[in-house]
């Protein structure tokens, strides 16, 4: 008798499967990178954010510390640099710039606003952080 069908064994996967499974290996693997660096650049960003508020808040504090009759109106400026040395000029290790202003007699007569700033570059955007505060005699 002869046989006209002989099973061919299929333990293997054939180069289409091979590549499929390949592909789809990449894509994953490539969303997952992706996703990653988004997370990190977000988490940079909450750092110095967190930075940004810290020297704000300090410099608020001062202010709130500070006897009404000292308050004196008016606005500055300092500097922050990479080892966090506050300074009054800027250097090429300035990363944060903290600004103040203090208005007299604003919103109403007998009390002073009191505006704090820091701004920095991220990635090449100008980002800041601001705190206000009244102060009343």
């Amino acid at each position: 008798m002869m046989i006209l069908y002989k099973p061919i064994d299929n333990r293997g996967f054939t180069l289409i499967e091979i590549t499929v499974a390949v592909f789809l290996l990449v894509t994953a693997l490539l969303s997952l990178i992706s996703t990653t660096v988004i997370v990190i650049k977000s988490n940079s960003l909450g750092n110095t954010m967190t930075i940004a508020t810290t020297l704000a808040s300090d410099k608020m504090e001062q202010f709130k510390n500070t006897a009404y009759a000292n308050l004196a109106g008016g606005a500055g400026t300092d500097y922050v640099t990479t080892d966090s040395t506050v300074q009054t000029t800027s250097t090429a290790e300035t990363i944060f710039t903290r600004t103040w202003a203090i208005t007299n007699n604003s919103p109403v007569t007998g009390m002073k606003t009191i505006v704090v700033t820091v701004q920095w570059n991220w990635q090449g955007a100008a980002r800041n952080v601001s705190l206000s505060s009244l102060a009343a005699n």
